[in-house]
C-alpha cells in the first residue's frame, strides 16, 4: 500500500481521535483502513455495512471536514464493505445524500422537514399497530379525505414518529404538488414565541396556513400553554375548513390529554384517533430481523429470540440492543452468539429504570395518603387534599422535565406561582419532619419500582 496514503490517513485519525470520545474512536474508527486515493476520491475499508450506515449517520461531517484538511478541498469519500469474509469480496458504496428529494419532488423549495429514513417500507406491522399503520396508509394515499384529522396516540418508542413521517413521506411521492410539514409540537412553541417577540405572527400563521398537510409529533406538549393552543387552534380550523389534512400525535387519548382546551379536544375527535401498543413478542422478533438484515448483520435465530423475550418495552430500545451488541462485536471482533447477547441485555436490564409520568405520581401519593384523585381538582382545602397536591407537584418537579406552569395544570389546574410554593412546603417539612421524610422516601420507592 502507498505509504503517502497511509501516512495522511494517520494524520486524518488523528484529528478525529481529538473530536471524539477514546472509546468511540476505538469502536468506530481504529480499524478503518485506506483502500486507495484516485481522482480526489479516498476509498476506507470498513467491516460491514452496519458500521458504513453508523458512520453515515453520525459522522460523516467530521469526516468530510478532515479530508477537505488533510487532502485537500473537494476530497469525496467512498467506502469499500467486506461483504463476504471468507472470499475476501468487496462491495463498493458512496455516502448517502442524507434526506434530500429528487429535484422534480421539491415543490418551491418547500422543506417538508421530514425524518426520509421513517417509510412504510421498513416499517414493520404487527398486532399492536396494524389499525394504524392501515389507516396511515389510506390518509397518505388521499390526503384530506380520508380520516380527517388523523390523531395517533401510544406510549413512547412504540413507532409513532416513523408512522406519521411514513405518511409524509408517502405522500410527497404521490402528491409532489403538496406541501407537507412535519414539526414537533416543542419546535411549534419555539416559532410561536419567537413570532410575537419578533412581531411577525402574522407571517407565522400564513407559513401554517398554506401548508397542505400538518404533522404535529408529541402535541401533548401543548398542555398549559393557552396562547400557544389558541393560535394552533386557528390554524388547525383554517387547514381543515379547507380540506387539508392533519396529523397528530400524543403519548394519550384525546379524552386523556390534560391542560388542554375543550375546544381543541373536540377537534382532535373529529377525524380518526389510532392507538399503538407495545409490541408483542412476535413483532419484536420481526423488528429484529428487519433491523439486522436491513443493516447487514447476521444474527443467530436464537439471539433474536433472546433478545424480544427480554427487552419488551419499546421499539427504541430493541434498535439500541442491536447497536450495543454491534459495537461490542465490533471492538472485541467476535461473532455475535448467546453469551455476547445475554452480557449486552443484562447490562440494559441493570441500568434501566422505569418510565414515570405524571399520572404515576398523581396516582400513587393519592393511593399513599389515600385520597380520590377527583378531588385534586376541586377548590378543596382539606389537609389531606393539599398535602396530596403538594407532594405530587413536588415529585413531577423531581422526577420530570416538565415546566411549573405544565404540572400545575395537572394537578389540579394551578399556576405556576402554587407549584413553587408547593415545592418550597415539602422541602421544608421534609427537612423538620422526621415521620414526613419517612412518608416522601416511601413514595419514591413505590414510584422507582412501579
Amino acid at each position: 500500500m502507498n505509504s503517502e496514503l497511509l501516512a495522511k490517513w494517520d494524520k486524518c485519525l488523528e484529528i478525529i481521535r481529538d473530536n471524539v470520545p477514546e472509546t468511540t474512536f476505538d469502536t468506530w474508527f481504529a480499524n478503518i483502513r485506506p483502500v486507495k486515493y484516485e481522482d480526489k476520491t479516498l476509498t476506507i475499508q470498513v467491516k460491514s455495512i452496519f458500521v458504513y450506515e453508523f458512520l453515515e449517520g453520525n459522522f460523516v461531517g467530521l469526516l468530510r471536514s478532515t479530508l477537505f484538511k488533510v487532502m485537500g478541498e473537494g476530497t469525496k469519500l467512498m467506502y469499500s464493505i467486506l461483504a463476504d469474509k471468507e472470499n475476501d469480496v468487496n462491495v463498493e458504496l458512496e455516502p448517502e445524500a442524507k434526506q434530500s428529494l429528487p429535484e422534480e419532488a421539491v415543490v418551491d423549495n418547500w422543506d417538508s422537514k421530514l425524518i426520509g429514513r421513517y417509510t412504510f417500507d421498513n416499517f414493520v406491522e404487527g398486532v399492536s399497530n396494524r389499525l394504524s399503520r392501515s389507516v396511515a396508509m389510506s390518509v397518505a394515499d388521499k390526503p384530506g379525505r380520508a380520516f380527517n384529522p388523523l390523531f395517533i396516540y401510544g406510549p413512547s418508542g412504540v413507532g409513532k414518529t416513523h408512522l406519521i413521517n411514513a405518511i409524509g413521506c408517502k405522500i410527497q411521492e404521490l402528491h409532489p404538488e403538496l406541501h407537507v410539514l412535519y414539526v414537533s409540537a416543542h419546535l411549534f412553541q419555539v416559532q410561536y414565541t419567537e413570532s410575537i417577540l419578533q412581531k411577525n405572527f402574522n407571517s407565522f400563521m400564513k407559513f401554517y396556513q398554506d401548508v397542505d398537510v400538518l404533522i404535529i409529533d408529541d402535541i401533548q406538549e401543548f398542555a398549559g400553554l393557552q396562547k400557544t393552543q389558541n393560535a394552533f387552534f386557528h390554524i388547525f380550523n383554517h387547514l381543515h375548513l379547507n380540506g387539508k389534512q392533519l396529523i397528530m400525535t400524543s403519548d394519550r387519548s384525546p379524552m386523556q390529554l390534560k391542560g388542554m382546551e375543550e375546544r381543541l379536544i373536540t377537534r382532535f375527535k373529529w377525524g380518526m384517533s389510532a392507538e399503538m401498543e407495545k409490541p408483542d413478542l412476535e413483532l419484536r422478533k420481526n423488528i429484529l430481523r428487519n433491523k439486522t438484515h436491513r443493516d447487514g448483520l447476521k444474527f443467530p435465530e436464537e439471539v433474536i429470540t433472546y433478545i424480544a423475550e427480554h427487552v419488551n418495552a419499546s421499539v427504541r430500545d430493541l434498535e439500541g440492543i442491536v447497536v450495543s451488541i454491534m459495537a461490542h462485536s465490533t471492538i472485541t471482533n467476535v461473532d455475535v452468539d448467546m453469551a455476547l447477547a445475554r452480557k449486552i441485555v443484562g447490562d440494559f436490564s441493570d441500568f434501566e429504570k422505569p418510565v414515570i409520568t405524571i399520572d404515576d405520581i398523581i396516582n400513587k401519593v393519592a393511593d399513599y395518603y389515600g385520597v380520590d384523585v377527583k378531588s385534586l381538582n376541586t377548590r378543596s382545602r382539606k389537609r389531606e387534599v393539599v398535602q396530596v397536591r403538594q407532594v405530587a407537584m413536588y415529585l413531577a418537579k423531581k422526577y420530570l422535565d416538565l415546566s411549573t406552569s405544565k404540572i400545575g395544570q395537572y394537578v389540579g389546574g394551578r399556576d405556576h406561582a402554587t407549584v413553587l410554593h408547593a415545592c418550597k412546603a415539602v422541602t421544608n417539612l421534609a427537612e423538620t419532619d422526621k415521620q414526613f421524610r419517612s412518608e416522601l422516601s416511601e413514595i419514591e420507592m413505590l414510584l422507582q419500582s412501579a
